[in-house]
């Protein structure tokens, strides 16, 4: 009986309608599958060849309400080669709270628990916006190699950024974009799966995926801050329905 109470009232059995997000998939020749145990999702697909994953859950991070979407994608990239994006709001909340806990509480070293996203906004030089006025209102931005941010932003990724803002970003959500350990990461609030967001996020995290050879390039040559980084805290897989088929890193 309690069991049953359980399934009754559990986020699967109050969750989103998903069927025009698999349809959205479908027509787009895109694999999609439901996450097991919770009110999700996963779809994945293929850029110039290299697979790429979207999820849609329960989120991984504290400053996220609701559902979470999550977009990663391998790329050949060097690994120290570690740029971040983020909202305005976001950023300046988290660096009120990294300040907070790591300052009022006496102690010298963050701790690897922290998200890299907190630990980068200590740690990584700010990346000079002053060519991109209409997006350092909405945006800030952090890179081991300032230069190569720089690269990664100006142009085709700037241009969609400020896209976003008006947009499916109109209302600020935490929005975070990064390349970490040779792969590039979206992460945003995203309370009801609406195909349309999903599209635009995609657009904006492929044009990131397609800048970073640019910004590779250019920071070329320059000595990357060195920064510890942890395997376990930039993303966590859903799992789908089919025990026998699990999903794979891409």
């Amino acid at each position: 009986m309690l069991e049953s109470l359980k399934r009754l009232f559990s986020p699967r059995a109050e969750g989103q309608d998903l069927s025009d997000v698999s349809d959205w998939a479908q027509r787009r020749g895109l694999g999609f599958k439901r996450a097991r145990g919770e009110a999700g999702f996963v779809i994945d697909g293929r850029l110039e060849g290299k697979p790429w994953r979207i999820e849609w859950g329960l989120p991984q991070r504290h400053y996220i309400d609701g559902h979470e979407l999550r977009l990663r994608m391998e790329l050949d990239l060097p690994s120290d080669m570690q740029m971040l994006v983020m909202s305005r709001t976001l950023m300046d909340a988290l660096e009120r709270q990294t300040f907070e806990e790591f300052t009022d509480n006496v102690q010298t070293q963050i701790g690897t628990k922290t998200p890299e996203e907190m630990r980068w906004l200590v740690m990584f030089p700010k990346v000079g916006m002053s060519t991109l006025k209409a997006l350092r209102a909405h945006f800030g931005a952090v890179a081991s190699v300032p230069a190569a941010g720089v690269a990664w932003l100006e142009g085709p990724l700037a241009n969609a950024l400020e896209h976003a803002a008006n947009g499916f970003l109109r209302d600020d959500p935490p929005f975070v974009l990064m390349t970490l350990r040779g792969r590039a990461y979206l992460r945003m609030q995203l309370r009801t799966p609406d195909p349309n967001d999903i599209a635009a996020a995609l657009a904006v995290f492929e044009t990131a995926v397609t800048q970073t050879s640019r910004a590779a390039d250019s920071g070329a040559g320059e000595k990357a801050v060195d920064w510890p980084t942890t395997g376990g805290t930039a993303w966590q897989t859903l799992q789908p329905d089919d025990a026998d088929d699990p999903l794979k890193p891409v």
